[in-house]
């Protein structure tokens, strides 16, 4: 990338045990990798219960940055492949990216 393209973050929360296939989809479309975090899902429909316990459903956080000129392949990507237009199997949003550092393969490097 460089510093005249603008980028994206596709934030993709699914169930735990999808975010390889989530990383897959994308690469699949162009992006070059994601990383994945742990967490637990807290919204209304996400209380169950075992035997009288509440279980805590765990999710799986998808982060990937990419060219906004690949962002909609690659989202439509993760659509299709986890089937997000089914209810219960996740979410996904797109947000603006300012400014990348730290990942010199994917922007320029000013030096001083």
């Amino acid at each position: 990338m460089d510093d005249d393209e603008n980028n994206v973050l596709i934030v993709t929360i699914v169930k735990k045990g999808w975010g390889d296939t989530v990383v897959q989809a994308s690469r699949k479309a162009g992006a070059q990798g994601g990383t994945v975090i742990f967490g637990r899902g807290t919204g209304i429909h996400e209380d169950q219960t075992f035997m009288g316990f509440i279980v805590e459903p765990e999710k799986e956080i998808v982060l990937t940055l990419v060219p906004s000129s690949i962002s909609e392949k690659v989202y439509k990507s993760i659509i299709d492949t986890v089937d997000l237009e089914k209810p219960g199997n996740g979410m996904g949003f797109i947000l603006p990216v300012d400014r990348v550092f730290g990942v010199p393969h994917m922007c320029k490097l000013d030096y001083v």
